[in-house]
């Protein structure tokens, strides 16, 4: 019990890991743990619309995708042009405390292979992420994130991936929640 404690406030670490790319865009700011919430759902989403895989599996891949930035820390793309990071050690240390640590094992080398049709859901669950927080942020009036947005989006794998990229492109971040057609905001009831 002790190894899934320490295991539990390690994964709370990622709450306080921030995501490093978004210094090179300039505005932002996101933990590795709210990442990691918004690409499994994500990751849900885009499993049910396929129909044909293995759904726990796209979330436990979307889960624990980032878990070792626990101990090794987000590097963007800039950082890995000159860091290397040891993320295999990272993951084997973790695995050798955990009573599933050969499935936390197999679901990173998994989700780092990238071949079987879950590992390319959460793959694109994890871009997707990203294409929605640059297009907050774009919406929000940062003109790079027009820049960085191709680029992700040819990272994207699956079809209904980049349908969805488009659609999230093409839609206003800041009106899911208003309803213009409303008295509510007039008197405040319907």
């Amino acid at each position: 019990m002790k190894n899934l404690a320490n295991f539990f406030f390690e994964a709370g670490m990622l709450k306080r890991t921030p995501r490093t790319g978004f210094q090179f865009l300039g505005s932002g700011a996101e933990s590795v743990a709210e990442h990691i919430f918004r690409a499994t759902l994500i990751g849900y989403s885009l499993a049910r619309l396929d129909g044909g895989v293995d759904v726990g599996r796209v979330l436990a891949l979307c889960l624990f995708h980032d878990i070792p930035e626990a101990r090794t820390g987000d590097l963007n793309y800039v950082n890995k042009k000159y860091v290397q990071v040891d993320e295999e050690r990272a993951v084997d240390d973790l695995a050798r405390t955990l009573p599933f640590g050969d499935d936390y094992r197999g679901l990173l080398a998994e989700f780092a292979a990238g071949e079987t049709p879950e590992a390319r859901i959460a793959h694109d669950a994890d871009q997707l992420e990203m294409i929605l927080a640059l297009k907050e942020y774009k919406d929000l009036g940062n003109r790079y994130a027009d820049e960085w947005y191709p680029f992700a989006v040819r990272r994207l794998r699956t079809e209904s991936a980049k349908r969805l990229a488009e659609t999230i492109w093409a839609t206003d971040s800041t009106r899911w929640w208003f309803d213009e057609n409303s008295d509510w905001w007039v008197r405040g009831r319907k």
